[in-house]
């Protein structure tokens, strides 16, 4: 029922007899109704968006991300609120250029992907060798690669959970060690993404141990049709290759948490994650200014309701795009102490339609009051495990509970990683519906009356 902060009516009839407030919490429906009206995720997005702008790990501007969201959490009511910064090696790109020498030339549409090794300022010239699959690549004799550019492709289609992304996206994350052990001079790869836009997806990959940095980039996905197609004519094709970068050593970067204080200090801590950082080409409007909107505006939601029994901990983590740097830091600093419950924002701002859970035996009385609360948004169960995102991995693989809020993905990877990462693709009717689906789990399991764990 409704926090009730006055009884007038009762007061009259019993005369100079104060009543105190009841310690009651608002119940679904009402959090719901308010939620689906929230301004501040939509605020809180816009104005990161554009205050800040991009925020590439490790570099001022997410210097200037942590400053501008201390200052916005401290504004919008939350405690505790602070920086917490480590350091990290950051890899900055320079420019990435390519187009084809021979037999057709003209100019393609690259981008760099993250820690890729650097061209001379001239660049690159080398042979195309095509494999229309990283299985190809990989199954490929060195003869066959070496002193060539590795061109890598394959055939990611759009779905609604994005279950693609892992199994297309090692052709980003493997695929250029793979082609540096045979001997490659260069890569390139068909993008990450479903699109068929002219802006390609970037995104991180890391070198296999021993492995020889080569320069690695990802082609637009109609640039990518257009070179098979050059490919397929039969004649050797020849591209010109420019992606000059540099990494530097110990830079600054850092995760900013503000709390919504729990009654329970015993009961322990709800962690709602999103990551601060971006990738450099767009303003991560999807990816991800848009969870950390929904996870502070959720969290908001449940306080207005009357204060929790556990507490809530908004964590805005640095490093995210680069490889989960921030999410390892929190759970260095924070790991012993009681977590309840993760939870992250990390799918853009798309309606959730399902819920997944990964909560301790016993607790099932749990997950069925959220699957009741979440019902009257269109979210059903399922009986697939939650498995979180980077941010809080550390923490899920320490055994901390987890419950994953899934979004509508189908056009995700439409926008992801690229300079078509902007405000305008964010659903203000579709980001309050992930606001209400947020604030309605968050309020059941931060007032659970369950005990479970080491809370």
């Amino acid at each position: 029922m409704q926090k009730i902060r006055s009884i007038p009516l009762l007061a009259a009839l019993l005369g100079s007899v104060t009543l105190l407030p009841l310690p009651a919490f608002a119940d679904s429906a009402a959090i719901r109704d308010t939620a689906l009206k929230d301004e501040v995720a939509m605020a809180f997005t816009e104005g990161l968006t554009t205050e800040v702008g991009p925020r590439p790990a490790g570099t001022p501007l997410e210097a200037r991300a942590r400053t501008w969201a201390v200052d916005r959490l401290k504004a919008l009511g939350f405690a505790n609120v602070r920086a917490e910064s480590y350091t990290m090696p950051v890899w900055l790109r320079g420019r990435d250029e390519a187009r084809v020498v021979s037999p057709f030339p003209q100019t393609l549409v690259v981008a760099a992907l993250g820690n890729s090794g650097s061209t001379p300022e001239k660049g690159i010239d080398g042979e195309i060798v095509y494999f229309p699959t990283l299985a190809d690549l990989e199954a490929a004799p060195e003869s066959a690669v070496r002193g060539k550019i590795a061109f890598v492709s394959h055939d990611m289609r759009a779905a609604q959970d994005g279950s693609g992304y892992g199994y297309f996206g090692a052709a980003r994350r493997q695929g250029p060690s793979i082609a540096s052990r045979k001997g490659a001079i260069g890569i390139l790869i068909r993008s990450i993404g479903t699109d068929h836009h002219r802006v390609p997806h970037t995104g991180v990959q890391m070198w296999a141990e021993g492995v020889q940095p080569i320069p690695a980039g990802a082609l637009t996905v109609p640039d990518a049709e257009q070179l098979v197609r050059m490919v397929s004519r039969g004649q050797p094709v020849r591209v010109h290759l420019t992606l000059t970068s540099r990494t530097l050593k110990d830079q600054p970067s850092g995760n900013v948490i503000g709390e919504i204080p729990g009654s329970d200090p015993g009961a322990g801590i709800v962690v709602a994650a999103c990551h601060l950082d971006s990738w450099d080409q767009g303003t991560g409007a999807i990816d991800d200014a848009s969870g950390c909107g929904i996870v502070t505006a959720a969290a908001l939601q449940v306080a207005k309701a009357g204060t929790p029994r556990r507490t809530i901990r908004v964590l805005l983590a640095g490093a995210e795009e680069v490889g989960g740097n921030g999410g390892r830091a929190y759970f260095a600093a924070h790991g012993k102490e009681p977590h309840a419950l993760v939870m992250e924002s990390d799918f853009g701002a798309d309606r959730v339609w399902r819920v997944d859970f990964k909560l301790p035996q016993g607790q099932e009385a749990l997950g069925a009051r959220v699957a009741k609360a979440l019902a009257p948004l269109g979210i059903t169960a399922s009986r697939l495990p939650a498995g979180g995102g980077s941010d809080i991995e550390p923490l899920v693989e320490a055994g901390i509970p987890v419950i994953d809020l899934q979004q509508d993905g189908t056009r995700y990877f439409d926008i992801h990683h690229t300079p078509d990462d902007t405000l305008d693709k964010i659903d203000p009717e579709q980001l309050r519906q992930n606001v209400a689906a947020w604030a309605l789990t968050l309020n059941e399991v931060a007032n659970a009356p369950e005990t479970w764990g080491k809370n």
